[in-house]
């Protein structure tokens, strides 16, 4: 049985940081692509980084330089650490496992899971 379970998330001011997690069971976790992606309040869907199962990364221009994505395989887990974070990065934050890493983050495909969410106050 797959499961994706997201954990990490949070109320924290503007400035602040999080560092969510991202546990894999039922696969094989170094053959995955790995990625997360966020929905805002009243917004679409938004790929923010992802990372292949070679260990490219692609990132969305908004959160580069703030927002670092890491994978260890010892744990089947990923990671997103997100720093300088703004109130415009509220929303619930979902784990992408096995689906498409690619250069316009569209994280098709894959399993998801039921999200963590985020709150950042100004």
């Amino acid at each position: 049985q797959v499961q994706v379970v997201e954990s990490g998330g949070g109320s924290v001011q503007a400035g602040g940081s999080l560092r969510l997690s991202c546990t894999v069971s039922g696969l094989t976790f170094n053959a995955l692509n790995m990625g997360w992606f966020r929905q805002a309040p009243g917004k679409e869907r938004e790929g923010l980084s992802c990372v292949s199962w070679s260990g490219n990364t692609y990132n969305l221009a908004s959160v580069k330089g703030r927002f670092t994505i890491s994978r260890d395989s010892t744990k089947n887990t990923l990671y997103l650490d997100m720093n300088s974070l703004k109130p415009e990065d509220t929303g619930m934050y979902y784990c992408a496992a096995g689906a498409s890493c690619t250069e316009n983050l569209l994280l098709r495909g894959g399993y998801w899971g039921q999200g963590t969410r985020v709150t950042v106050s100004s």
